[in-house]
C-alpha cells in the first residue's frame, strides 16, 4: 500500500514541495516501485503522480488508460491530447518550486536518472526547480527494518562460516591431491549456502593468482585455474535467506595456499585493510557528530589511504555499493571515482566497504558490510575484521 502520510514527511524533511512521479512504458522503474505498479501493468501511455508536500495528490492518466493509477490517493486528471497533457502537469505543479524527480545533472548519477530530457525540459518550462529523488528513493528502497536486519545477521553467519569451509576444502585437497579447481571451491560453497537455507543470483567469485587482479573475474574462466601450494586466493562470495524481503550479505577475504605469507602479499593486505578501516571510521565518526555524510566522503577517505601509500591507480572501482534485496541495492554508493556520489547515508541503510589493489599477479580486496540502523548506530558485519591473510596451510 502506497504510504501518503510518510512520503509527505520525507519531503518536508528534504525540504521539497513535492515529488513528480513519472514512467513511460516501464522506464521509470524506481518511480514505479514507489507507486505500487507491478510489472504486469505496463501501460503504453504517459501517466504521472504528484504527491505534494501537503494536501492531495495529483493524477495524470491518459484517457484510454484512465484507471492506471486508480489505487493511489487523490485527485485526477485525465488528458488525451498532447496539449492537454503539459496543461495538466502545469496544473500538477502550480504554486511549487522544489519539486523531486529520479534525474540526475548531467547524468552524474545513473542510478537514478530514470526520467527523459524532453521530459525534464516540458516539466522545467512549468517554472520548477527540479531537485534530484535519490535520497528519497532511499527511504523507500534501500531501508531495512527490524526484520530484515536480522535476516542480514542469519546470512552475515553463514557468509562468515562459509570461508572456513573454504579454506578447509582448499587446504585437504592441496594436502591429498597437491591442487583443487577454483570451480569446486566455488561449488563447495554453493552447496553450504544450500545447506543454510540461502540463495544468491549468482555464484561466487574464487580467484587464484592473478585471477585475483580482475574485481570482476568470473571464476573458472581463466587460463590456469587450478589451486596449488604457494597459490594466493581472493574469494568473494554473497547470499541471503531464501525467504521474502531478504536481504543480502556479501564479504571478500584472501588466503595464501602455505604455513606462512609472504611479505609481498601483506604489504599490499595491510594498505587495504587501513583503507578499509578508515572508511569504516569516516562513517562512525558522521553519525557520532550528528552531521550529514554523503557517499563520496566515504570513498574518498578510503582512497586517500591508498593514494597516499602509492597504489591509486591499482584502485580502479568505487569503495562500495548500496545493499538490500538485491546484492547491489539502490541507495547511496560509496563512490567518488565513477560518480560524485552526493546522495546521503541514511539511517536503516547498508552498504559494503571493499578497497582493492589489483595488480597483475595478483590483487587484494577485503569486503565487510556496514549498517546504520534507524537511531544511527554504526554496525560493521562480516565476522571479526580479517586483520591478516589466512595463512591456508597453517597447522
Amino acid at each position: 500500500m502506497f504510504d501518503l502520510a510518510r512520503v509527505q514527511q520525507a519531503l518536508k524533511d528534504f525540504e521539497l514541495d513535492g515529488w513528480l512521479l513519472y514512467d513511460f512504458r516501464g522506464s521509470n522503474v524506481l518511480a514505479r516501485r514507489v507507486m505500487k505498479l507491478s510489472d504486469d501493468q505496463m501501460g503504453s501511455r504517459r501517466c504521472a503522480y504528484f504527491v505534494p508536500a501537503s494536501g492531495e495528490p495529483t493524477k495524470l492518466v491518459h484517457r484510454i488508460e484512465s484507471g492506471a493509477l486508480d489505487h493511489l490517493p487523490g485527485g485526477k486528471i485525465v488528458y488525451l491530447r498532447w496539449q492537454e497533457l503539459e496543461t495538466g502537469f502545469a496544473t500538477m505543479l502550480e504554486g511549487s518550486q522544489r519539486v523531486a524527480m529520479e534525474y540526475s545533472p548531467r547524468n552524474a548519477n545513473p542510478y537514478i536518472s530514470r526520467v527523459d530530457a524532453g521530459t525534464i525540459e516540458l516539466v522545467k518550462s512549468k517554472g520548477v526547480e527540479i531537485i534530484p529523488s535519490g535520497d528519497l528513493i532511499q527511504i523507500f528502497e534501500a531501508t531495512w527494518d527490524n526484520e530484515q536486519w536480522e535476516m542480514h545477521k542469519t546470512a552475515e553467519a553463514c557468509t562468515t562460516s562459509a570461508f572456513d569451509r573454504a579454506w578447509a576444502f582448499i587446504a585437504e585437497r592441496v594436502r591429498s591431491e597437491g591442487q583443487v579447481e577454483e570451480v569446486a571451491v566455488q561449488d563447495e560453497i554453493m552447496k553450504h549456502f544450500g545447506e543454510h537455507g540461502m540463495e544468491t543470483y549468482h555464484p561466487p567469485i574464487v580467484a587464484v593468482g592473478p585471477h585475483s587482479g580482475d574485481p570482476h573475474y568470473e571464476t573458472g574462466t581463466g587460463t590456469e585455474t587450478l589451486i596449488r601450494e604457494g597459490d594466493f586466493v581472493l574469494i568473494d562470495l554473497w547470499c541471503k535467506q531464501s525467504k521474502d524481503r531478504a536481504v543480502y550479505s556479501d564479504l571478500t577475504r584472501t588466503g595464501f595456499v602455505g604455513a606462512t605469507v609472504p611479505d609481498k602479499y601483506t604489504e599490499i593486505f595491510n594498505i587495504v585493510a587501513a583503507a578499509r578501516d578508515a572508511a569504516i571510521d569516516c562513517v562512525r565518526a558522521a553519525f557520532a557528530e550528528g552531521r550529514p555524510l554523503a557517499g563520496w566522503e566515504v570513498d574518498q577517505a578510503c582512497r586517500d589511504v591508498i593514494d597516499q601509500a602509492g597504489y591509486g591507480e591499482y584502485f580502479c572501482h568505487r569503495t562500495g555499493h548500496s545493499i538490500g534485496q538485491e546484492v547491489h541495492g539502490n541507495g547511496a554508493n560509496m563512490d567518488n571515482l565513477e560518480t560524485h556520489e552526493q546522495r546521503l547515508v541514511l539511517p536503516s541503510t547498508s552498504f559494503s566497504i571493499e578497497p582493492g589493489i589489483y595488480m597483475n599477479e595478483f590483487g587484494v580486496r577485503s569486503e565487510v558490510d556496514v549498517f546504520v540502523d534507524s537511531e544511527g548506530t554504526v554496525h560493521v558485519t562480516g565476522g571479526p575484521l580479517q586483520t591478516e591473510i589466512v595463512a591456508v596451510l597453517a597447522e
